[in-house]
């Protein structure tokens, strides 16, 4: 008998080391897939591939945005949005039966930092998806390496159309964005300025060296001229200049009925104020860069911007999204943030990714994109699908800077 017990105690002890020894049942993998391309696993590590998740373990979603440099609003705004939605997700079993862990490194709105932190969140981290970039110049460079390393990417409101596309026009299979682009962005401000503000004359001012305010600048100057409105100057400036003297005075010579400024809200602060100060009264006008709470309102008041949702909308999600975005995120003085287009994109792009990958049932960017290029999502920002090309098919919403805030103006449909 003692024998018999001892004998039984080995084989049960065996059992238990066998069991903690590999998971079970096979094949599932471990919490943390190693490989950056989800449906090939390494030799080295073959129980680490994710090829059929089981229940239970993490799935890891990085968050790109620029929490410094030039446009932290916009990073905070982003990533803001972002987590929310992944805590909404958790809160109701993830995804795939996985917990959702959010990986956050800042890509600064600029290419070089952009690049070091898509690198370290695909071989390092290990991720598959990726929300990010903010800005399109570090969207792009983001784009190429997510994509040659078959890991899904989507911008939340990189706007410039190389970001999904490649330069022979091929859509990139993995990259998508929540946003629509600069043509219809352009296209969407030139036809409010002509027939709304009846401006017969427009004045462009605008960063070469900035894939975003080209984009748009050049969509705004193809449909206003279209239209039949005439630019009477166009004049070029860099991210560092802080001067805008020279091209104002030109302005003011020219008198256009408005002047199109599609840069980020530190540019306009700088530009609009000092048109004001030199009694230049025409309007100016812009994208979805200036939508910050960072925006000099006085500076800027009685300008017009093409964007992406309205504080102030009135759409079960939008309402929904609004109340939960204030109720956990607090200022200074312990009030609710208010959040804007970029939180809301942000939120809508991770739902959109969380949504695919659920629709995908299984943790493979190879069936996640054929999700994703599927779906059709109602999102904060009105109701979403793709195109052929990875872009959003959506409305483009236009807003009024008064020195209280921003005020709804109208919507565009595509």
């Amino acid at each position: 008998m003692r024998a018999s017990k001892l004998l039984t105690l080995v084989l049960v002890v065996a059992f238990v080391l066998s069991a903690c020894a590999q998971p079970t049942p096979p094949p599932a993998p471990a919490a943390k897939p190693a490989a950056a391309e989800p449906t090939k696993a390494p030799a080295a590590e073959p129980t680490k591939a994710p090829a059929a998740p089981a229940a239970g373990g993490e799935l890891k979603i990085a968050i790109l945005a620029p929490l410094s440099g030039p446009v932290p609003t916009f990073g905070v705004m982003t990533r803001d949005g972002a987590l929310l939605a992944i805590e909404e997700w958790n809160a109701k079993g993830g995804v795939l039966g996985k917990k959702i862990v959010p990986v956050i490194e800042d890509s600064q709105c600029t290419p070089d930092p952009a690049v070091n932190a898509a690198n370290k969140v695909i071989d390092q981290d290990k991720v598959h998806y990726i929300v990010g970039e903010v800005c399109s110049k570090a969207s792009i460079p983001i784009s190429e390496i997510a994509n040659a390393k078959k890991v899904i990417q989507i911008s939340p409101t990189s706007t410039n159309t190389d970001v999904t596309v490649t330069k022979d026009g091929k859509a990139k299979d993995y990259i998508f964005r929540a946003c629509f682009i600069d043509p219809f962005q352009g296209t969407v401000g030139a036809k409010f300025a002509f027939e709304n503000l009846k401006a017969k004359t427009a004045f462009i001012m605008l960063d070469q060296a900035n894939d975003y305010v080209k984009g748009l600048a050049e969509a705004f100057e193809k449909s206003y001229t279209g239209l039949g409105g005439k630019v009477v100057g166009k004049e070029s400036y860099t991210s560092k200049d802080t001067d805008f003297s020279a091209i104002l005075a030109k302005v003011a010579s020219v008198k256009p009925d408005v002047i199109y400024l599609p840069d980020y809200y530190n540019i306009v602060n700088l530009a609009a104020k000092q048109a004001k100060e030199k009694g230049i009264t025409a309007p100016f006008m812009g994208g979805d860069g200036w939508d910050s709470s960072d925006l000099d309102l006085k500076a800027a008041a009685g300008g017009f911007y093409t964007n992406h949702y309205a504080a102030d909308s009135k759409a079960p999600e939008a309402v929904a999204f609004q109340a939960a975005f204030l109720a956990k995120y607090k200022d200074d003085k312990g009030q609710g943030k208010v959040p804007d287009a970029l939180a809301a994109l942000a939120y809508d792009a991770t739902g959109l990714l969380l949504t695919a990958i659920k629709n995908a049932g299984a943790d493979d960017t190879d069936k996640v994109k054929a999700a994703m290029e599927a779906i059709s999502y109602q999102g904060v920002s009105g109701k979403i699908t793709f195109d052929k090309q990875h872009n959003p098919v959506k409305s483009a919403t236009i807003l009024k800077v008064t020195e209280k805030g921003f005020v709804f103006d109208s919507v565009v449909n595509p």
